[in-house]
């Protein structure tokens, strides 16, 4: 039975005749932070339906290496790595509870320390890519990784509304088996909200969710907008 194809067997020919050849490997794409961190990032947000159910465990796993790679992503400075790590913590909790919209005030702050990690996430891979002069393909996927990660950190911002004000949503009875709206139901609405598709089954109620949906809509917008822009201009005259 052949366990490798022609191509696998050659790279581990290669990897035995010469053993760098393997840590130059791994050393090549841990360089290319955000792209990691955009492969982790999507399949998060794939696995999110299966968080409680089958594949909870593995949802959990995700979980981490979001966190810590989003750590790895903004080790350019030791002060921002420091930064990053206290606020890993409480985010690493979080992600491993998977609390409800009905918990108590410990989960409560856990919540508030975990939308301050991406913030602070967002905000240093943001002025990161964007300083590029010109910009390569991992840079591209750091900003996709913004537009993922604010789609999550937003998420959070109704979760800690739907906390603090039960009724701020309202979930239509047809459309859901339940009545609280939990953390996956407020990330589906958040990424319904970005991307100006809408949620179907969720409703704002509340004027204070009525209101950061409509900042997350207009944010999503024009985001797209900058980056198009961005892209555009720096490959358009990469001289400057």
């Amino acid at each position: 039975m052949m366990i490798f194809t022609l191509p696998g067997r050659l790279f581990m020919r290669e990897v035995l005749a010469n053993p760098t050849t393997l840590r130059i490997r791994i050393e090549s794409v841990l360089q290319r932070k955000f792209f990691l961190l955009f492969l982790f990032l999507l399949s998060y947000l794939i696995l999110y339906p299966y968080g409680q159910h089958t594949n909870a465990l593995l949802y959990r796993v995700f979980g981490i290496a979001v966190t810590l790679l989003s750590v790895y992503a903004v080790s350019f400075r030791r002060t921002f790595i420091a930064f990053a790590l206290v606020l890993a913590v409480p985010t690493l909790a979080q992600r491993i509870v998977l609390p409800r919209a009905d918990t108590n005030l410990f989960a409560l702050l856990g919540t508030i320390l975990s939308l301050g990690f991406d913030v602070f996430i967002v905000v240093v891979i943001f002025r990161r890519v964007f300083a590029e002069r010109t910009p390569n393909s991992d840079a591209i996927f750091g900003a996709l990784c913004i537009y993922l990660m604010a789609g999550f950190s937003f998420a959070s911002l109704y979760f800690l509304m739907a906390t603090l004000q039960p009724g701020a949503f309202y979930l239509d009875p047809t459309a859901n088996s339940h009545h609280v709206a939990d953390r996956f139901d407020l990330i589906y609405y958040s990424f319904g909200t970005m991307t100006s598709l809408g949620a179907a089954g969720i409703t704002p109620v509340s004027d204070q969710a009525r209101s950061v949906s409509v900042i997350e809509a207009i944010l999503g917008v024009l985001y797209l907008a900058v980056l198009i822009a961005r892209l555009m201009s720096a490959y358009r005259d990469p001289a400057k």
